[in-house]
């Protein structure tokens, strides 16, 4: 079957009122991002469905990428003709014998909002429904709950006629509720709260503290190849390579063991505070979960937070370890969040951590530190590179400072073994 274009329905977006042009608005840009390798492609973002005209692509194809699309609820691939009794009947049956298995139930559902259609919604379905039986093998109907529904659609501009309903991501397009920067780990659960952060529209950035050579390049391979498995839902996501040694040694000296990781996570804390200001940022999103560890305790985040005014979110929080799984699994980042590449976070975890951290302690340890210094050489040091999808530790990239200005470019090497 050949069809003309995908019906896209918004769900959660519909019930936006006078803001929801906004969010279509947006939508509409990230599908038209995703939709970058089928320029053929016309979209078309109305108020209460997006038809994508196909112009000739493939409908396969181009259902793929609107599968990882959020503010999308469902979707499906249609045949638009023009208002004609006969070719309805037609193409219905053209339609269900893509889809229609001998013996399989059916029914027909229409809607008719062009009442000057030469039939109401009743004769439609009698009229189509009876064709179907008349010549479909062994067809049965079945109102309460079919194998197969063939909707139609009957509108001044046309007939439109579709018999599968694909389930997308719901949620709220990415971008429509501002900027975060999410503190990226190689770890399972930071991954399941950026997906959880695009997922309410939060348009992230991945931030990432590495401590050469107490950490691998391979741990920051890792962290980017996360980066790319949550970079199809919004196209390219910029990542942040923060260094991180100088502080971490820094801190080990002054700061007494029990605090090590409190007044680490306040430094931590610090620079991304500092990053989203840079970056015209709204919030930070972290992968905490309550209780999870010692830095989790409702009394460490007491202490990390007082460092700053910015929100943090934490879409994680009231998860268990089993449920975070279970999304980093669905999401496909949890064999990679196994890797046995420690990160900086791990490497200098004292044995015996305060779970009931004082913030008073905290800054009377941190006030050892050249605070201000640490950070600011920290900041300068900043690499920003894109991710998308298909990221490729191999492949030429460009290198950004903090404030976006092009620093380096890295070439492929060129194989030669050929010539050799």
């Amino acid at each position: 079957m050949e069809y003309t274009e995908i019906m896209v329905r918004y769900g959660e977006l519909s019930t936006k009122g006078k803001n929801r042009k906004t969010f279509i608005q947006q939508l509409a840009q990230n599908v038209r991002q995703a939709l970058r390798p089928f320029p053929e492609v016309k979209i078309q973002a109305l108020r209460d469905r997006m038809h994508l005209v196909l112009n000739g692509a493939d409908a396969n194809q181009v259902m793929q990428p609107l599968q990882k699309i959020f503010g999308i609820q469902t979707f499906s691939p249609v045949v638009k003709i023009e208002l004609d009794e006969e070719k309805l009947k037609e193409t219905a049956l053209a339609m269900m014998k893509d889809h229609y298995v001998a013996g399989e139930t059916f029914k027909v559902v229409t809607k008719r909002a062009y009442h000057e259609f030469i039939w109401d919604t009743h004769q439609i379905n009698q009229e189509v429904g009876g064709y179907l039986f008349e010549h479909l093998p062994y067809a049965k109907v079945d109102m309460k709950n079919p194998d197969v529904t063939l909707r139609i659609e009957v509108r001044m501009d046309g007939i439109y006629l579709m018999s599968q309903v694909i389930k997308g991501m719901g949620g709220l397009p990415v971008g429509s509720s501002g900027k975060g920067m999410l503190m990226l780990s190689g770890g399972i659960d930071s991954p399941v709260a950026g997906y959880l952060a695009m997922k309410r529209g939060v348009k992230i950035e991945a931030v990432h503290f590495a401590s050469p050579p107490y950490t691998s390049p391979q741990a920051l391979v890792k962290t980017k190849q996360l980066t790319a498995k949550l970079a199809p839902y919004v196209g390219s996501i910029s990542f942040l390579e923060v260094p991180f040694t100088e502080i971490q040694e820094e801190i080990k000296k002054v700061v007494p063991e029990g605090y090590l990781m409190t007044v680490t996570r306040r430094m931590m804390v610090r620079l991304c505070d500092a990053i989203v200001e840079r970056r015209h940022g709204l919030a930070m999103i972290n992968g905490e979960s309550l209780g999870q560890v010692a830095s989790q305790t409702m009394h460490s985040m007491v202490a990390i937070n007082d460092v700053t005014n910015t929100p943090i979110l934490r879409p994680v929080i009231t998860m268990d370890k089993l449920e975070i799984i279970d999304i980093a699994q669905q999401i496909d980042t949890y064999d990679l969040s196994i890797q046995p590449f420690e990160d900086c976070c791990t490497i200098f975890t004292p044995p015996a951590p305060k779970t009931r951290p004082k913030v008073e302690k905290a800054r009377e340890y941190e006030a050892r530190l050249d605070v201000e210094g640490l950070i600011q050489r920290s900041l300068e040091g900043i690499k920003v590179t894109k991710i998308d999808a298909q990221y490729d530790e191999h492949q030429a990239e460009k290198v950004w400072n903090i404030d976006g200005e092009l620093v380096a470019e890295t070439f492929e090497e060129e194989d030669f073994s050929d010539l050799l």
